[in-house]
This record gives structure tokens, C-alpha cells and sequence, in this order.
């Protein structure tokens, strides 16, 4: 079994067999989408998020161990390690425990105490930390050397001082008390930077604000961090620093009042105060960070993966405009595929005679494509575009649908545009974007950093390789869940598929390029580079419409024969068998169990013969906005509103109301019941009725309730 499997299935309440598997299966080269998906049997059907969080556990014991081992070898290199040393580095289970131990022994600039030992008063400090009897001024006579540095007995003391408190600092088991208490009795404080006082500030509401570190939420964390990193902010931990001298001064003193003690009380209120807090403090900071950031991260991977889940307009002709006031809005009409028909460039706002050209080239477009969704990203001039639109065509000809262009703009200037629509100008690209955005958000949002999507709080100032690990693979598992056709599939989404990667998806799409259609998930194999392993990971996830419709489902190729004994059994051939619910619920899973296969894998077998290449993303459908209201001077206090939310963050959830300004409602407002986490009761892409609380026109923000239609009273916001 490994090492770690036992730990690891403590840790997260799993079995260990689980765990021991699943770091096996790693090994041996499964992806967390094929182990979660195809081998439910050998982890006990743990899903995903599981799986993940043993691989993610096992990486974290995996980082302890290298830098355990490093440690023990620089200490066992200065000659200093010792059979108890070696026993407490054993028993360390955290990074903090580890450093603390290394802490004495860690190669560092001369220090005070570096300085008395020099000057030969480490004996006296002996003498004091041992606490013994007798007068230390009489002691510290002995050790007076003004040739040394040492001219009288005061000096003495204070070099043993030195000497104390470094000790004190480096106590492995000190730290870890003040640590504890500084955690759990720590405040997080912010205050306006002097420079800004007066000023208005986005971050007003931290001008005077204070809140236990322990229960400090990541979204203020952050915005607190960034207040101060923009100079608006002076923030500092308020430590208990009474209490903490107090226990140390307990664990090292203890009921002692002797001279000896009264000396060593001083040493351990120096070690504190000038070695200890200022690195605790920033180890607590570190941490706090870090907490933060983890929160931050998975709520933008929360928020990214209903995004990239949302329901496709599908096979439909779609006219995207890209607005503009003063450039015009770039128009551009795709057939149901994506593939681009023909663009124009309508300048709408530049007079009534360009207005009125504008419209007829529109209604001319209209005409000869018939387009079937009208899509219009939200960005400046979103509302005016819309207002056009239905002016030139007639209001309810087209449904309009609102299309976030966050990303879109970064895309038209990318080398993946570039190569897909070489012949296009870049403003006209992101037009295209924005259409297939609708079409199909999860195969056109691929081909953007998911950083830049702009679902999250704070991804800027995170930690950047934690949010690209997560956020890779959200859209990994949300790739794996809807499935890829190998033969219209871009290279970006390609490679997102389980055992795929840039490399060898860009050789599949190259290998279609030149023999043409793959007519078999079995062609797959022809491919450069696609060996035996990486076609068990990916032939799953990859469908292929030809002649064996097991090829266009989720079952996977190694289980084939499974079914063509099913469709046997039943008298029937296999593409007789697919898509027939009356069959499938003929076949009794029982009789097929053996070799590796139980019920888990049986019954999606089952499941995906019944509805054969089933798309969990749902059905579209436009979202349907108060006529008449296209801006935020529009509204007004006591309006209910239907609306779409378009990010969901710790304070709250943020709704377009077909205003270009996204409200928000504060956790506060999402029910009439408590909520802790708004995350609990909506989602990206969920559809809400609300009711406006607040307008702000002078800084364009947006209160909105959902508790005030619950019978609840609106109630203030609160604070973010």
C-alpha cells in the first residue's frame, strides 16, 4: 500500500484502499476524468473533486518529505544532528513544524546573540536559562573583557540576554504556541493611509475596520491586501502580545522569582517582541494569504465551470455584433456551425443618414442569412446596439441575447485567431467570438486564458500558479463531462481532453486535415504520438459520428463488447440497441458483472445506450429582460426585475438586468433565510427575479434583493 494512503484517507474521511488505488491508477498514468469516469469499481466511485483532492494531498505529504529530507541533511552536514532531532523531524506534520526545527540551525547573518557568543557569554547564559541560584551581576563579573567588547557586568547580562532571547525565538515549541495563539486571537486591521484621508476611495468601507483573523472572509482579505498595495490602506496584525509573553514566560520561567528568573523574564519579552512577532506575524500574514487565495480560487473555478457548462444555442444561425460608438459595431453572421458567412461594419451613432444606412445594410444581412439569435456582446455601447437593433428590424423579430465579452478582445489579438480566421480584422474577430460564445460557450472559451474570462474576485492578485492549476482543471472536467467530436473539435479544446495535451491534439487535428473525416474512434489510433495509453484516456471523451454508434456515445471502446453481447442476448443488433429505451430496460446489469466490471460502469453503460451522447448542459433558452429598460437611469427604487447572474463572489452575487450595469445582491439579500455562502443558493447562469433596493447613478452601482420578495425586508447591504 503507499505511504501515504493511510494518512491521506484519514485526512479526508476516505478508505485507505480508495486512496491506494486512485495513487496507483496516477502512476500508472490515468487522468483524474478517466479514473473518475471509467474506473469507478477500482476507487469505489469517488468522483472528480475526490480524486483530485488524494492527488492534491499526496503532492502536498510528497513537498513535506523533500524538504524534511533537505533539512535533516544540512543539519546532519553541520555535524549537529542528534537522535532526538532526527525523531522530532520525524514526527513533524506541517511545513511550519519542519522550518521551526531548522530554525537554529539555518545559516543566517550575525545577531546579537551571535556577537555574545563571540565574546565568550554563552556560559552565562546557560547559567540564566538553567535558572540557577545566586546573584547573575556577582556570575556575570567573571565574563567582564573590555578587550572583548564586554567592559562591566551589565554588559555581560545583556549579551546573555542576547543569547536567551534567540533561544526563545528559535524554540520550536514556543513558536508553535504563539503561532496558535496569534491564529486564534489575532486581529486583521485597517486603517486610511494618512495621504488619503478626506478622499474617496473604493475602499471606504476598510478605512476603520477590524475582524478576528481567524474568521477574516477571503474576498475582504483581499480587497484589504490590495488597499494596501495601492497605498490607500495601512494594515497591520494586532497581536496579542500580553498573553503570548505570558505563556512563554510560563513555559520558560515558571513560578521562579529569582534574580536568574527576572533576567530570563526580560530575555523572553525581548525574543518575542524583537525576533519572534515580527516573524510570526509574517508567517500569519503568509498564511492568511494563502487562505484567501485558495477561497478566491475556488470560487472563480466554481463560477468558470457553470459558465463553461452553460446551455448552447446549438445548431443555430447567429448575427454577433461587437458594439461601438465611434468605430460602429462590428457585424458578423455565422452559420449553425460557426463558420463566418459574411461581416459588415454598421455605423449606427454617427448621424441619422450613416444611422439609417446602417439600418438597411442590417435589415439587408437579415434578408439573405436569416439568422435565427441576434447575439450582442456587453460591452460600451451594448444597450445603444440593442436599441438599434430593434428599431431597424422591429421589436420581438429576433430574440437579442446579451453575450459577455470579458476575454473577447484578448482573443482577437491571439495567435489561435490569428490561424483561425487569418482574413478577418481583429475587431471583426472578436464579433466572431462573441457568436460562437453563444453558440457553444465551452468550445469558443477554451481559446481564452480562463484568467481573463472574468468570473471571479481578485484573480489578479492571487497566487497565479494555484489559480492556472485549478482553473485548468475545471475546464479538463468540464470538457470530459460534454464530450469532443474529433472532427469539427479545435486544437484548444482538443488538448483539454483527458491524456491529449497541445501536442499530440494538434497532430489529430493535422492527421484530419490530410486523410480527412476519422470514420472510427479506432482511426484515432493512426495518429502520431497516440499510443495505447493515451487512446484509453481520451477515446472516451472523444466521439466520432460513422457507422458504430457506440462511437458517438460515452461508452468507451474497451467496454464494446460488453454491449454487443447485450444487443445479443436480446436478438438484436447493436444500432438497434442504441437510443431504444424500450431495449435498454430489457437488460439486467447483473448478468454482465465479471472481469473488472460491477455495477457502477454498468449502470452508465445502461444509462448512456438509453440517451446515447446526452449533453449535460441542458437546453437554451434567451434570458427575457423588462422591455423598455436599456440603462441605468432607467431604473427605479421598488422595480422587480428578471435577470441573469453573471458572477457569484463571497459577498454576494452580482445579476444583468439588461441595464449594461451588473447589480449586485449582497449575501445578505439572496433569502430570507441565512446564508453563509452565496455560492449555496445560485450559480452562474442561474435566472433570478430580484427587486431594486438601491440606484447609485454617480457611482453606477445597482442594489438588488431577492429577500424583499420573500417577505423579508431589505435591510442594509452591509459591508463586502
Amino acid at each position: 500500500m503507499n505511504a501515504y494512503a493511510n494518512e491521506i484517507a484519514r485526512a479526508l474521511a476516505l478508505r485507505a484502499e480508495q486512496v491506494d488505488r486512485v495513487l496507483a491508477l496516477h502512476e500508472e498514468g490515468a487522468t483524474v476524468p478517466f479514473m473518475a469516469r471509467y474506473r469507478k469499481e477500482a476507487t469505489g466511485g469517488l468522483d472528480e473533486v475526490q480524486i483530485q483532492a488524494i492527488l492534491d494531498a499526496a503532492g502536498t505529504r510528497k513537498e513535506l518529505d523533500d524538504r524534511r529530507a533537505a533539512v535533516r541533511r544540512s543539519i546532519e552536514e553541520q555535524g549537529k544532528l542528534t537522535p532526538e532531532l532526527v525523531a522530532a523531524l520525524a514526527r513533524a506534520t506541517t511545513r511550519a513544524e519542519v522550518e521551526d526545527l531548522y530554525l537554529p540551525y539555518r545559516p543566517k547573518r550575525r545577531t546579537r546573540a551571535t556577537i555574545a557568543r563571540e565574546r565568550g557569554l554563552e556560559p552565562l547564559a546557560d547559567s540564566i536559562w538553567k535558572l540557577e541560584p545566586g546573584d547573575p551581576i556577582a556570575t556575570a563579573g567573571a565574563f567582564v573583557d573590555p578587550g572583548k567588547g564586554v567592559p562591566d557586568p551589565e554588559a555581560a547580562l545583556a549579551g546573555a540576554r542576547d543569547i536567551c532571547a534567540e533561544r526563545v525565538a528559535e524554540d520550536p515549541e514556543l513558536r508553535g504556541a504563539a503561532r496558535s495563539l496569534v491564529a486564534g486571537k489575532g486581529e486583521l486591521s485597517s486603517r486610511m493611509a494618512p495621504k488619503m484621508k478626506g478622499e474617496k476611495t473604493r475602499f471606504d468601507a476598510y478605512a476603520d475596520h477590524s475582524e478576528p483573523v481567524s474568521k477574516a472572509p477571503s474576498h475582504r482579505v483581499l480587497a484589504i491586501l490590495r488597499g494596501e498595495a495601492e497605498e490607500v490602506l495601512k494594515v497591520r496584525l494586532a497581536l496579542p502580545d500580553d498573553e503570548i509573553v505570558d505563556r512563554l514566560r510560563t513555559k520558560v520561567v515558571g513560578r521562579s522569582t529569582t534574580p536568574a528568573a527576572r533576567q530570563l523574564g526580560q530575555a523572553v519579552e525581548d525574543g518575542w517582541s524583537r525576533l519572534m512577532a515580527p516573524s510570526v506575524e509574517s508567517e500569519v500574514r503568509t498564511q492568511l494569504k494563502d487562505r484567501a487565495d485558495l477561497g478566491a480560487v475556488e470560487i472563480f473555478a466554481e463560477n468558470l465551470r457553470h459558465l463553461l457548462l452553460a446551455a448552447p444555442a446549438g445548431g443555430r444561425r447567429v448575427l454577433a455584433l461587437d458594439p461601438g460608438l465611434r468605430t460602429g459595431i462590428k457585424a458578423t453572421m455565422l452559420d449553425p456551425t460557426g463558420k463566418v458567412l459574411e461581416t459588415s461594419t454598421l455605423y449606427s451613432e454617427a448621424g441619422a443618414s450613416r444611422r439609417a444606412e446602417a439600418a438597411r445594410l442590417l435589415a439587408s444581412l437579415v434578408s439573405r442569412h436569416g439568422p435565427e439569435l441576434v447575439a450582442v456582446g456587453n460591452g460600451t455601447g451594448s444597450r445603444e446596439a440593442e436599441a438599434f437593433v430593434r428599431e431597424a428590424l422591429g421589436a420581438g423579430r429576433l430574440p437579442i441575447v446579451s453575450v459577455s465579452e470579458q476575454g473577447a478582445s484578448i482573443y482577437s489579438a491571439s495567435a489561435t485567431a490569428r490561424e483561425e480566421l487569418p482574413d478577418l480584422d481583429v475587431s471583426l474577430r472578436g464579433a466572431v467570438s462573441i457568436g460562437r460564445r453563444l453558440q457553444d460557450p465551452l468550445a469558443e472559451l477554451v481559446k481564452i486564458e480562463p484568467k481573463s474570462i472574468g468570473v471571479g474576485q481578485y484573480q489578479h492578485d492571487v497566487d497565479q500558479g494555484l489559480l492556472k492549476k485549478k482553473l485548468g482543471e475545471v475546464v479538463d472536467s468540464c470538457v470530459s463531462a460534454v464530450g469532443v467530436d474529433a472532427n469539427t473539435a479545435s486544437p484548444q479544446l482538443l488538448e483539454h481532453v483527458a491524456g491529449v495535451g497541445p501536442t499530440l491534439a494538434r497532430r489529430i487535428v493535422a492527421h484530419r486535415d490530410e486523410q480527412g473525416p476519422y470514420e472510427s474512434r479506432a482511426a484515432l489510433r493512426k495518429v502520431k504520438g497516440l499510443g495505447p495509453k493515451a487512446f484509453e484516456q481520451a477515446a472516451g471523451f472523444l466521439r466520432v459520428k460513422g457507422r458504430n454508434p457506440l462511437d458517438d456515445s460515452g461508452v468507451h471502446p474497451e467496454r464494446y463488447g460488453v454491449v454487443e453481447r447485450m444487443a445479443k442476448d436480446l436478438g438484436v443488433e447493436v444500432a438497434s440497441l442504441v437510443g431504444r429505451s424500450e431495449l435498454v430496460r430489457r437488460i439486467d446489469w447483473r448478468g454482465y458483472v465479471g472481469d473488472g466490471l460491477g455495477e457502477p460502469t454498468l449502470r452508465d453503460i445502461l444509462a448512456e445506450l438509453e440517451k446515447p451522447g446526452r449533453d449535460p448542459r441542458g437546453d437554451f433558452s434567451a434570458p427575457a429582460f423588462r422591455p423598455g429598460l436599456h440603462r441605468l437611469e432607467d431604473v427605479r427604487e421598488g422595480m422587480v426585475l428578471q435577470g441573469v447572474v453573471t458572477n457569484v463572489t463571497g459577498f454576494g452575487a452580482f445579476v444583468d438586468v439588461g441595464v449594461h450595469q451588473d447589480g449586485l445582491v449582497h449575501v445578505s439579500q439572496l433569502s430570507s433565510r441565512f446564508v453563509k455562502d452565496p455560492a449555496e443558493v445560485v450559480k452562474v447562469g442561474d435566472e433570478l427575479t430580484v427587486k431594486v433596493v438601491s440606484v447609485d447613478l454617480e457611482r453606477k452601482r445597482l442594489g438588488l434583493s431577492v429577500k424583499a420578495l420573500q417577505g423579508g425586508a431589505p435591510g442594509s447591504a452591509g459591508r463586502p
